[in-house]
């Protein structure tokens, strides 16, 4: 099962998170009899006390990128109530039968927990407001801070606290449920701490550090490595993840993954975890993504993406085989919409779309992230393979409907 990582008061389907473990590396020797003398006594303590080498601290990266990160408490409204706990941060009542020795006492415990079941099989009120709990961070000495958008999702307010205690009210500038990313803004400074998104792609076996607020708990720093790249985990059209093993729970949503320079690599989203629990694997949105987005929304309050109106499925092994490509790669077109950009510029159902621009693409998601990053009426060239030839075409990007 899966699990989101905040005490978001709103269900989601898809939100994980993880964990991570540094093995200590113990120096032993061949045990000796006899005397040993003080000054050498001494110096074999001395030598054990000595930092093991290879080993990092992250002391001096934490200090510096630490107060930039932030605890986020949103108050949500119309929140129904819920037996299952599956954002909510409140204990799941069991369904007991009746005349079980047990029941009376979850009764009793059910009847003091606001939203939970009062009689057998009636359900009070629902409530007015929740409370979601989550993490973000600084982005701008100017009061920019980004989360997560399911982190804020149906909130009446938002209030970001510092690492010093300080709390400030905060405004949701925009969000992209797409990507689950949110920009806030903190009025009343010109000097917040901040940090930098990374300019490079971190790569599987390097440092990471989460920082977040998990069950409440600000300021907390794990840490693990980057354990794969482009995962796609079906929480959204553009799904394109850091997996890492750092230990991040619920209310690490919105915070910041670092790299040892201090730059933020990601953006902690979910875990996978079928007890609920970090369990070594969690996802995060990478950094260039994080830009795009951000971006966009501090400039236009939403993101638009581009569009070619094409209908795709994977391209399979046996697909691959029956049309003579080579590999299983590309996207082919089940449909071209009557009057997209695509229909209009030549493209067909049965045609393979293997590049964009020259670049190839691996599967058909690949083609919907790039699509979606072009400026609608910029012209892209698209490279078809059909009836065992590669065409070109050119056509203008359009701009994606809304939902």
């Amino acid at each position: 099962m899966t699990n989101t990582n905040s005490n978001s008061a709103s269900k989601r389907t898809a939100k994980w998170l993880g964990a991570a473990a540094v093995a200590a590396l113990i120096a032993g020797g061949a045990v000796q009899t006899g005397f040993i003398a003080p000054n050498e006594a001494h110096a074999e303590l001395r030598s054990m006390s000595q930092p093991v080498q290879g080993l990092p601290s992250f002391a001096d990266v934490i200090e510096k990128v630490k107060p930039a990160v932030v605890s986020v408490k949103v108050k949500v409204q119309n929140v129904a109530s819920r037996d299952d706990d599956e954002d909510g941060g409140q204990f799941s009542m069991p369904d007991l039968p009746p005349g079980h020795p047990m029941e009376r006492f979850f009764k009793q415990f059910r009847d003091g927990q606001p939203g939970q079941r009062g009689e057998r099989g009636q359900r009070q009120q629902p409530k007015q407001f929740g409370q979601s709990l989550g993490s973000g961070f600084f982005v701008s000495a100017d009061g920019y801070v980004v989360t997560n958008n399911h982190v804020v999702e149906n909130g009446a307010s938002v209030q970001v606290t510092m690492e010093d205690g300080k709390s400030y009210d905060a405004k949701v500038v925009g969000t992209d449920p797409k990507t689950d990313l949110a920009l806030l803004k903190v009025d009343g400074g010109s000097d917040f701490p901040y940090v930098r998104l990374a300019g490079q792609k971190a790569r599987v076996g390097d440092w990471v550090m989460a920082i977040g607020n998990p069950f409440g708990l600000g300021g907390t720093v794990t840490a693990g490595i980057v354990s794969a790249q482009h995962r796609d985990i079906g929480a959204g059209p553009y799904d394109d993840f850091i997996q890492i093993d750092a230990p991040v729970n619920r209310g690490n949503s919105g915070g910041p993954t670092f790299n040892l320079a201090g730059e933020v690599v990601g953006v902690n989203t979910a875990i996978f975890s079928p007890s609920g629990g970090n369990v070594g694997i969690a996802f995060a949105i990478p950094a260039s993504t994080v830009d795009s987005i951000v971006t966009s929304l501090k400039d236009k309050g939403s993101v638009t993406r581009g569009f070619i109106g094409v209908q795709m499925q994977p391209v399979t092994k046996e697909i691959a085989e029956a049309i003579g490509l080579k590999e299983p790669k590309g996207a082919l077109v089940a449909e071209a919409m009557k009057d997209s950009p695509a229909a209009k510029a030549g493209v067909r159902t049965g045609d393979t779309i293997v590049a964009v621009d020259g670049e190839r693409i691996g599967e058909a998601k690949d083609l919907s992230r790039k699509i979606a990053t072009v400026a609608p009426g910029k012209s892209v060239s698209l490279t078809l393979y059909r009836e065992g030839k590669e065409r070109t075409v050119t056509l203008e990007v359009g701009s994606q409907p809304k939902a």
